[in-house]
């Protein structure tokens, strides 16, 4: 089966310092002619999607990284207007979006890219978001999945609500719309009360993909249930392989086809011609970063303040408090994994997360990057990979121009689009309309 690949953007690239890196364009990060050229140099090589992430607050340590979004609808929009077939894949949050607003925004991006459009569905963790939003305080996990479970109710109804043959636009009857063939939702929940119909059409893929990005407990089985795509991070590949058997067996249990639950874990390849040159970039990027900003990524996800401690000394893995929050997260979990397995220097373990934030960094040559991709794709850890460049837009150039044509030499990726839209592109089935299954309309037709 062919992989799937998508294009992670982040602004000037994935490694915290490589904006200050020799060649990247951080004077072009709010310049859309430099998403647009990514996003073409993307579906020139045949990628299944673009990604672009988002949060609805500022992040922290924006005084030493580019850590600023830009509004992901119109970034999607901007793209969807200079490109034809690839992907386009933004995040939008549950907890901080109403179902209605949220829908007709996928709907109008589906409409205008004719089918690319994908929901990366996310929780939000950044506790300082609340405030944003008229509240006081940030809503804890498990309150923010159960919330996110009737969300995703709401939004399918809504995008369900009109038929595929609703839109009529028949001059000569004068019928412009099926009213039999359009349906209130009249949803009733703990969260929302929403009655629909939705304000637009159905869209050509009949709703935006569903994709995740959790792998906590509520994260999996969330994943389970909705997601069609789900981004992960891991640094072995035991741990990939057992996160993908679990999630295609929930899916199975679920009724799901697994096969239609596209696991895409993050990798960030620091390339050379050479595996000292790799090696000797990789260095580079590494002497880049502040420490200030790397000791407060650590703080954020475990909890653990090491402004005082020596650099070089080893992690005070005893300060990491597992419980609460962040005890149930994946990402905390991970680097706990790394500290526990790996035995790291507090230094070592922040150039570690420097790169990807977790996700995999694999440095070396288009060779071995690409058997690093094969090898995990055979042995049933991935269907495909969010490729995340180290910087921008060299970075992406050397993947594009190095590692693809080994892929595709290999017969693992594809050599030109099979699909116009992102459902297309992943293999999955066009869904039917809930309202379709029982319409008396249809019935009695």
């Amino acid at each position: 089966m062919s992989l799937h690949l998508n294009l992670f953007i982040y602004p000037g690239g994935h490694h915290e310092a490589a904006w200050r890196y020799p060649g990247s364009a951080p004077d072009r990060v709010l310049d859309i002619g430099y998403y647009q050229d990514l996003a073409r140099q993307a579906e020139a090589a045949k990628f299944d999607a673009v990604f672009f992430a988002d949060g609805p607050a500022l992040a922290d340590n924006i005084r030493y990284a580019s850590r600023f979004r830009l509004e992901p609808f119109t970034w999607m929009s901007a793209i969807a207007a200079v490109t034809e077939r690839i992907g386009l894949i933004g995040t939008a949050s549950t907890t901080y979006s109403e179902p209605y607003n949220l829908a007709r925004l996928f709907a109008s991006l589906d409409h205008l890219s004719k089918g690319r459009a994908g929901w990366n569905i996310v929780t939000t963790g950044a506790p300082n978001a609340a405030q944003n939003f008229g509240l006081d305080e940030h809503p804890v996990h498990a309150d923010r999945y159960a919330r996110a479970e009737e969300f995703l109710e709401v939004v399918t109804k809504l995008w369900d609500s009109w038929e595929d043959d609703a839109f009529v636009a028949d001059a000569e009857s004068g019928v412009f719309a099926d009213t039999d063939l359009i349906h209130s939702v009249d949803h009733v929940g703990p969260h929302f009360s929403v009655a629909g119909p939705l304000n637009t059409a159905r869209s050509p893929q009949g709703r935006p993909v569903y994709v995740q990005a959790g792998s906590s407990e509520d994260g999996r089985a969330f994943a389970a249930r909705w997601a069609e795509a789900i981004f992960t991070a891991h640094q072995t590949l035991d741990s990939a392989r057992g996160f993908y058997a679990d999630i295609k067996a929930r899916a199975g249990r679920l009724g799901r086809n697994p096969a239609h639950v596209k696991i895409l874990p993050g990798i960030s390849p620091v390339l050379g011609s050479t595996m000292s040159e790799a090696q000797d970039l990789h260095d580079e990027l590494n002497h880049l970063t502040q420490p200030a900003y790397s000791l407060d990524v650590l703080r954020r996800l475990t909890g653990a303040d090491l402004s005082a401690y020596d650099l070089d000394g080893p992690f005070p893995r005893h300060l990491v408090d597992e419980t609460g929050e962040r005890g149930v997260s994946s990402r905390s979990q991970l680097v706990l994994d790394i500290v526990d397995r790996e035995q790291p220097t507090i230094r070592q373990l922040m150039h570690r997360l420097a790169g990807a934030r977790g996700h995999q960094v694999v440095v070396g040559t288009p060779e071995s990057v690409a058997d690093q991709i094969q090898a995990w794709h055979e042995a049933g850890a991935a269907d495909g990979f969010n490729v995340m460049p180290p910087w921008l837009t060299g970075g992406f150039d050397v993947f594009v121009e190095e590692v693809v044509p080994i892929l595709r030499g290999r017969g693992l990726f594809r050599t030109d689009y099979s699909g116009s839209t992102l459902r297309e592109h992943y293999g999955l089935d066009r869904p039917v309309s809930q309202y379709a299954r029982t319409d008396q309309h249809l019935e009695t037709a």
